[in-house]
């Protein structure tokens, strides 16, 4: 009967282990939970801005609408200049056009929807994003289009 506690022993001890195990782990992913980040390229403003234009949660980057607002006023300058601002973005965050998973487009004039996707096309690496395009009552300022994204770092 000697040999029959040990085991027993030792099967409680190797319980206890693994419970301890599990607890331990559990308590460093409390450690490490995601937290929100905002990604700057400068120093942040001295008064709170209306909102901010790149913002993590763990490793996904949310990305605010992105405008152009310079000449020439055609869908291919302004689609260019969006997505330029949108890759110094998300390099600035860690991430790259590459890691887009979502694309909303929002157009001044829904007639402008061929020639912005054919300055869109390529721009995401062989598996581009998925995307919404609508063409929207008003796009702020003088830009032919607004583009915001969802992207992982």
């Amino acid at each position: 009967m000697p040999e029959e506690k040990n085991n027993r022993r030792k099967l409680i001890s190797g319980a206890v282990a693994a419970v301890a195990a599990v607890a331990a782990a559990g308590t460093a992913s409390a450690q490490t939970a995601p937290q929100k980040k905002v990604h700057r390229a400068g120093p942040k403003p001295a008064k709170t801005p209306l909102f901010n234009s790149a913002v993590s949660y763990g490793n996904t980057l949310y990305i605010a609408g992105i405008g152009y607002h310079k000449e020439p006023n055609t869908i291919a300058v302004h689609t260019e200049g969006v997505l330029a601002e949108m890759k110094r973005q998300l390099e600035i965050a860690g991430s790259s056009m590459e890691k887009v998973l979502k694309v909303t487009v929002y157009l001044a004039n829904k007639d402008d929807f061929a020639g912005m996707s054919a300055v869109f096309q390529g721009k995401f690496g062989d598996e581009p994003p998925v995307r919404t395009t609508i063409a929207a009552a008003w796009v702020p300022g003088d830009s032919l289009v607004e583009m915001d994204c969802i992207a992982y770092i």
